[in-house]
């Protein structure tokens, strides 16, 4: 579509005929021989008069009439705008806490082959379908064992953070878990976040055994930061040891964080918090639309240089026949007959 940034430009185009009204015309003085006979002298040099003249004087009309109207269309800034482009803004930082410790490789889940998977693998199958559908969120990953650690920074790029989750091995990051750390971490990494929400997913088959400082303390924390923490655990609550699931802890430090608590016994129920995390954690959007403009002033112009270039062709070549007409012109002599009056022209 062709619009122009300035269109009152185009007001001005009456401007040279007012001035021409106004203003008081340019006084030439020409030199003229008046003689009573001057129809028979036009007669004897050919019997009309010569049309170019006129010609000119018209083609001296129109052409600044035309120089002027595509000058300002130039000035009026033509532009061509492009088909609108969208930029979508992410409206919510999501950061995933994925637990890699030794009992993450117990093989109590069943895969949507029916399979008997480890409880990690089920984790990466049904987290991998989540991340795919965050259009709109930026993702982030940190894994957990004896250390928190960034497994991919927050990112649009979802496919990115799915790679890197499928990356991740059981051990990788020690034995143990340290819930508390990676809380905290991820608190750190929200403090670089201006999204609107701020949103933690953990997901754990253990007690906290090697942090530094406790999950619920950390929870609170993020609370303060206003950063949500949903808790999902995964495992067997009747496991004894080192590996036990302490759901009331997750439970504490979800409620801290003004979160959900969440319990995955197996692969179905997995997937079926994934589903209901996406409704309460609702994609919103922001979408800005923008259309390139393109400058196309340069078309009047270069049309406005072409036909000035023209005319004044135009106008040398009519002025050069003029002269070779005006020399043919002064070498005929024009005589009156004595004897009959008549007018003769020679040369």
């Amino acid at each position: 579509m062709l619009v122009f940034e300035f269109p009152w430009v185009f007001l001005l185009l009456p401007l040279p005929w007012v001035l021409r009204a106004v203003l008081p015309a340019r006084q030439r003085q020409r030199v003229a021989v008046r003689v009573p006979f001057g129809d028979r002298i036009a007669q004897a040099q050919g019997g009309k008069r010569s049309s170019r003249p006129l010609n000119r004087v018209s083609h001296r009309r129109w052409l600044p009439a035309l120089l002027w109207l595509l000058v300002l269309t130039s000035l009026a800034r033509p532009q061509r705008i492009q088909p609108p482009l969208t930029k979508e803004f992410p409206t919510r930082d999501l950061l995933l806490l994925v637990d890699l410790s030794s009992s993450m490789q117990q093989e109590d889940f069943t895969n949507a082959a029916g399979q008997k998977v480890d409880r990690l693998a089920a984790v990466k199958e049904v987290l991998g379908d989540f991340l795919v559908k965050r259009d709109g969120d930026r993702v982030g990953l940190v894994v957990f064992g004896d250390a928190p650690y960034l497994q991919a920074p927050f990112s649009t790029d979802l496919q990115l953070s799915r790679r890197l989750l499928d990356e991740c091995q059981v051990g990788m990051a020690g034995p143990r878990t340290s819930l508390g750390d990676a809380i905290g971490l991820g608190v750190n990494l929200f403090d670089q976040s201006d999204a609107p929400a701020k949103t933690i997913i953990a997901l754990t088959d253990g007690n906290d055994t090697k942090s530094q400082v406790p999950p619920v303390e950390a929870a609170r924390v993020a609370n303060q930061r206003d950063i949500h923490i949903y808790t999902v655990a995964i495992g067997d609550p009747t496991t004894v040891g080192e590996d036990k699931l302490d759901e009331q802890t997750l439970r504490d430090v979800a409620e801290a964080a003004d979160g959900d608590y969440f319990f995955a016994g197996d692969r179905d129920t997995l997937q079926g918090i994934y589903d209901k995390l996406d409704q309460i954690e609702t994609r919103q959007i922001k979408t800005a639309s923008y259309r390139p403009r393109n400058d196309l002033f340069y078309v009047p112009l270069a049309a406005g240089l072409l036909l000035s270039l023209v005319g004044r062709a135009i106008s040398i070549v009519a002025s050069h026949s003029d002269q070779k007409r005006e020399s043919v012109r002064q070498r005929q002599t024009v005589e009156v007959n004595p004897i009959t009056g008549e007018l003769e022209v020679s040369g």
